[in-house]
């Protein structure tokens, strides 16, 4: 038959990035010990994608879906998004491949008294980027629902202090493999915010945490500043990026703050 794709165009434009988004797969995530099952999900693929050179019509749309099927059996995490995007830009004679999947990720929580188990769904991310030859720059997101208070309310009331529910956001961008996992994030994230977020509490556990919450106030400004402090100790990490968001209680409008900073590791 026929392939179109194949046949030249004369245009004279290279497409940076072509293929496929919004593709929803059964997918398999690492987990913090590598001795535990991995964890599986229902991942989006927000983008998978590789350049194409000016003289070609068109890419083959069929190869980045059996690319995809073939690596959802397989644990995702930096070496097999390096495997993936390498065997992309074999298979679609590529200088530069893409992939963004989101997902829903479950981490294991334990209320503060009553030590009953529940989980908390976390929305990530993994994004790689690769050049042919090249190392793959891969990013890690996580948005992560924590409690703030804030420290003018307490300070200026007799009793009580407003607080809300807040979602911080964070990247990290790494050019080799580390032992950063999505746990230590969200544990990173929650130890900066005035009380974690818990999916089931008991009656002594919600007296834990609004008192916790209460006699550990912090703006926006502050979760991010003390964020960003404990980012920069983090290993082999080349960048970061951090937001706070705020749905404030009292006002018909959020609070926020974000940072972003590249390492030094001279």
């Amino acid at each position: 038959m026929k392939d179109v794709q194949n046949m030249g165009d004369t245009r004279g434009i290279a497409i940076q990035r072509v293929g496929i988004s919004q593709a929803w797969l059964p997918f398999l995530i690492a987990n913090k010990k590598k001795t535990d099952k991995p964890q599986h999900v229902t991942a989006k693929v927000k983008r998978f994608t590789v350049d194409l050179p000016m003289e070609y019509k068109g890419t083959h749309m069929s190869r980045f879906m059996e690319i995809l099927h073939e690596y959802a059996n397989k644990p995702l995490e930096f070496s097999t998004v390096d495997n993936l995007l390498t065997e992309s830009l074999t298979k679609l004679s590529a200088k530069s491949a893409h992939i963004a999947v989101g997902f829903k990720y479950f981490v294991k929580k334990t209320a503060p008294i009553s030590h009953k188990k529940s989980l908390l769904d976390v929305d990530c991310s993994f994004i790689g980027d690769k050049e042919k030859d090249g190392v793959l720059n891969f990013t890690i997101v996580v948005s992560v629902p924590v409690t703030s208070l804030c420290p003018c309310s307490k300070e200026i009331s007799k009793y009580g202090a407003h607080n809300q529910r807040s979602i911080v956001k964070v990247k990290v961008k790494s050019y080799q493999p580390n032992s950063l996992t999505i746990e230590q994030l969200v544990k990173l994230i929650e130890n900066q915010a005035s009380s974690s977020v818990y999916s089931i509490l008991k009656r002594e556990d919600e007296k834990y945490v609004t008192e916790t919450a209460y006699e550990n106030p912090k703006f926006v400004e502050d979760m991010l500043r003390d964020l960003v402090l404990s980012m920069r100790k983090l290993k082999d990490v080349d960048y970061f990026s951090i937001e706070c968001e705020n749905f404030e209680s009292i006002h018909n409008h959020n609070a926020y703050a974000s940072h972003k900073e590249y390492m030094d590791r001279e």
